[in-house]
């Protein structure tokens, strides 16, 4: 028993010794040399690696400059850092950040954050007989001009969209929200990708209990990387097996800037073109910049269109399967007839008949995303075209098939988020399954499932079908139909901002009486 216990404070020592040790081996050094040499060996296979050893007039020292050739802005380095240390005279003045006007200057003490900052496109200045590094952000990496969105193209909005680099996409969006209650968070996710996170937000408009929600589910992220967008809504998310998205993902500056006056959050993933709005409601997903741009009545008709789009994309063959199954009765005897002509070479049941064409329908849109442009939608159309025509002649499906689907395809493309547009996708083939099994009662069956989801769901803890369900009736007026904006005074309450009210009710009849 006393050898046990000898042996456990032993190794409790040794334990504690080691640690202690770890921790004084990530200092670096006040010896140049083994900087050099430390250095040297972490980033001992990158070629680009340059380390450029000098004396600085002022002060007479022996010193390196350290940083990635690929990542960085030499001709920076050379005009902002390297000419003031070789040939300014400081005047006994030993201060080096007095003689550099290179925006901030950072000191640095461990080998991890000098790796963090060398990876980042930092240039870093090691001085001989000095424990810290000097940091001057140099980073110049490979980026592409502002141009207009490829996806949420708008014809009255902007004709601006984000890029690759998270600081361009917050000056965009300060851009259109030049105030200083516009706040910004930042946050460094991936273990071996360190990818920055800012979120930005109003300080005296957003609900305080929904910004502590976000922070806590981005802290909780322990990844490789973030590579897009995309793959951080997945990791906070509320309900991951829906296929509905809960969050909205957008390219375009001025909706975001949008979104965050009526009360939400918009995320920044640096090194993706895209940002992330939340919390949204289902309605989030049929609006675009060009509803405010146009007038109000022609806006709220254009919407109407979008959401019958939605019920068209996702139940039109699923009630011609079940019409065509169980209930000829509902159909017109002339219109039988021609139905039934068109069906009378075709050896599959209508489920079959349907997914045939859906399935084809689908490998013609990807193979149309895939391909470059001008190839992608010759092999769209021609495909759509020669494929459709030779399956009706070939008796493998019916003209009424043919234009069932076209119309399903069209009512898909209405849509203007993709994400939702892919979710309404997938959900027509379940439907077509409990139509063909079932008939109207699957139909109904189907329906009631849909809209037991949709209620349940949320999103960043908000429900997502307000203001359906919650009933919110004020938030209508930018909802199914788009009311004058000087109507629309407040803010949504699905986002439950502090300041509800974001205008003053205006006569739009002005003066005259």
């Amino acid at each position: 028993m006393i050898f046990s216990r000898h042996t456990k404070g032993k190794r409790g020592t040794n334990l504690k010794q080691q640690h202690i040790e770890t921790s004084h081996e990530t200092l670096i050094s006040s010896e140049l040399l083994d900087n050099i040499a430390k250095v040297q060996s972490i980033f001992c296979d990158a070629p680009d690696l340059i380390v450029r050893l000098l004396v600085i007039k002022q002060t007479q020292s022996q010193a390196a400059l350290v940083y990635l050739s690929s990542v960085t802005d030499s001709k920076l380095i050379n005009d902002q850092i390297l000419s003031p240390l070789l040939y300014v005279d400081g005047g006994g003045d030993s201060d080096i950040g007095s003689k550099i006007s290179l925006g901030k200057l950072e000191e640095k003490n461990t080998w991890e954050e000098i790796e963090s900052a060398i990876l980042q496109g930092s240039c870093l200045l090691f001085i001989d007989k000095h424990a810290v590094a000097s940091v001057f952000n140099t980073s110049d990496f490979p980026k592409r001009s502002i141009e207009d969105t490829a996806i949420e193209s708008a014809l009255m909005g902007a004709h601006i969209g984000f890029t690759e680099t998270g600081s361009q996409n917050i000056a965009l969006i300060r851009k259109h929200i030049p105030n200083r209650e516009l706040k910004i968070k930042e946050f460094t996710i991936g273990e071996r990708g360190r990818t920055k996170i800012s979120i930005l937000f109003l300080a005296d408009v957003v609900q305080p209990e929904l910004l502590k929600e976000l922070e806590d589910r981005i802290n909780r992220i322990k990844v490789d990387e973030i590579i897009n967008t995309g793959v951080l809504a997945e990791y906070i998310e509320d309900n991951p097996y829906s296929p509905f998205p809960q969050l909205l993902i957008t390219e375009r500056p001025d909706m975001a800037a949008l979104e965050i006056l009526e009360g939400r959050i918009v995320t920044v993933v640096d090194k993706s073109p895209s940002v992330l709005i939340g919390p949204t409601s289902f309605i989030s997903f049929f609006k675009t910049m060009d509803d405010y741009g146009t007038r109000w009545f022609v806006a709220s008709f254009i919407r109407l269109i979008r959401y019958f789009a939605f019920f068209v994309a996702i139940f039109l063959p699923s009630i011609y399967i079940s019409i065509i199954t169980f209930h000829l009765e509902v159909i017109p005897l002339k219109l039988l007839i021609s139905i039934g002509t068109s069906r009378d070479r075709v050896p599959f049941q209508p489920f079959i008949e349907a997914v045939i064409m859906e399935v084809t329908l689908e490998m013609l849109r990807e193979a149309g995303v895939r391909l470059p442009t001008k190839i992608g939608q010759t092999v769209g159309i021609v495909g759509g075209i020669v494929i459709g025509q030779a399956a009706v002649e070939a008796g493998i499906v019916s003209n009424i098939m043919v234009i069932i689907v076209s119309l399903t395809a069209v009512a898909s493309f209405i849509i203007p988020n993709y994400d939702m547009g892919a979710a309404i996708r997938i959900i027509r083939f379940p439907m077509m399954f409990v139509t063909s099994v079932f008939g109207f009662i699957g139909l109904i069956a189907g329906l009631m499932v849909l809209i037991g989801h949709f209620i349940s769901l949320q999103s960043l803890g908000t429900p997502y079908g307000s203001p359906i369900a919650p009933l919110r009736l004020s938030d209508w007026k930018d909802a199914f139909f788009r009311f004058p904006q000087w109507s629309i005074t407040k803010r949504p309450e699905s986002t439950r901002a502090i300041q509800q009210k974001k205008a003053d009710f205006i006569d739009p009849k002005g003066d005259r009486k």
